[in-house]
């Protein structure tokens, strides 16, 4: 299990820095198409995969990557009254074959997954430092998560959350943050003296220990999730590691941390 594991994360990593790294458009390709298949695993959990009110969902996700790709986020606040209103109008049209939680996780499933990994585009895209400053994303969120798990097989000993994931220790989750800093830290050192980046090494060390801390809520909130609804995994599409939000349910949480941290600490 853990070969498996190990060998679909260096599998992903290696198409991860042959989309990150060729350009905007195929990354803005890519998540596109994970953000679509990543609802369609949440909608599965409350199996509503295949209904009308899903599929309000898929075109609101289609919608808002071509106003992102058009216009920017200019129009954020139009597009989520919207999809909204998309969302309800199938509700209300096919009363009463849908539940009001159901209309609800529609629309969480727009917000949750295409809007919020849609910064990991955004900030590839950030003003003269993207194409370096988007892997401080990957670097806190899987980065924290490989140290957690060291760490916590080492010297865990007090449960972090033990009704959502019975494995993950406060011992742990403390050396995901430390480690993420550090790679943080070490990432910015090696940018500065390459010339791709004018980034603060410390700066990167402080987006990255805060990356850590939120992209361990995400994985909680993710778990928690699949905890209402009885689920172990979103989905079997990566062997070793389950479906697309199993994988990037830290990301999520971090990519919009990341760009407002760059945003902030670059004016």
């Amino acid at each position: 299990m853990f070969k498996t594991r190990l060998l679909s994360g260096i599998v992903l990593v290696l198409l991860l820095i042959g989309v990150v790294g060729y350009g905007g458009n195929i990354l803005f390709g890519t998540l596109l198409v994970i953000s679509l298949t990543g609802m369609w695993e949440l909608y599965r959990v409350a199996d509503m995969e295949r209904s009308l009110l899903s599929c309000a969902g898929y075109a609101s996700a289609l919608l808002y990557y071509g106003m992102l790709y058009r216009f920017g986020t200019r129009f954020m606040a139009f597009f989520l009254v919207l999809s909204l209103v998309m969302i309800l109008g199938v509700y209300v049209f096919s009363f009463p074959k849908f539940r009001a939680d159901q209309v609800t996780m529609a629309f969480f499933g727009v917000f949750y997954v295409a809007v919020l990994l849609s910064f990991v585009y955004q900030t590839r895209m950030f003003p003269h430092m993207g194409k370096a400053m988007v892997w401080l994303i990957f670097l806190s969120s899987w980065g924290c998560d490989t140290c957690a798990y060291c760490v916590g097989v080492l010297f865990g000993k007090h449960k972090m959350a033990p009704k959502l994931s019975p494995k993950k220790s406060v011992e742990g989750g403390i050396g995901g943050v430390a480690g993420a800093a550090l790679l943080g830290l070490l990432y910015g050192y090696v940018t500065i003296r390459l010339g791709v980046s004018r980034v603060d090494p410390l700066h990167c060390a402080f987006i990255c220990g805060v990356g850590g801390m939120i992209s361990q809520i995400g994985d909680l909130a993710a778990s928690a999730i699949k905890r209402n609804y009885e689920k172990k995994d979103y989905g079997t599409l990566i062997p070793g590691h389950g479906g697309i939000l199993d994988r990037f349910d830290s990301v999520i949480f971090v990519a919009p941390v990341i760009f407002y941290l760059l945003v902030i600490l670059t004016r």
